[in-house]
């Protein structure tokens, strides 16, 4: 896996820890969850700038938006108890389909 992948899936778990600490932050009024939300954010986009040293902009933040989406979504359901209804989860579905086509096919991402 090329280095700047690995940037983008750390950039990616990050955001996912930023985000799910976010919920977990009761809108800022606990502290431990809102640094972690502070720090994981940083973290976040540090790794995506690492990642947009070689994959473009549009296609690094395709994947980046689109599986956090579906990751945030995956513990929502599972650790906060959040519904998911079927169009939701055909749209998650969509989001996958349309990041897997900008990977597999697409002449702007790197391999």
């Amino acid at each position: 896996m090329p280095k700047s992948y690995i940037f983008l899936v750390l950039a990616i778990l990050t955001e996912t820890i930023g985000t799910s600490a976010l919920h977990a932050s009761q809108q800022f009024t606990r502290f431990g969850p809102s640094a972690l939300v502070v720090v994981a954010y940083a973290l976040s986009f540090y790794f995506l700038a690492l990642t947009l040293k070689t994959i473009p902009v549009g296609i690094a933040y395709a994947i980046w938006s689109g599986l956090g989406i579906v990751f945030i979504a995956a513990i929502g359901w599972w650790v906060f108890g959040q519904r998911i209804d079927l169009p939701a989860l055909l749209g998650m579905g969509l989001i996958i389909l349309g990041i897997l086509v900008i990977h597999l096919f697409s002449k702007t991402s790197t391999h």
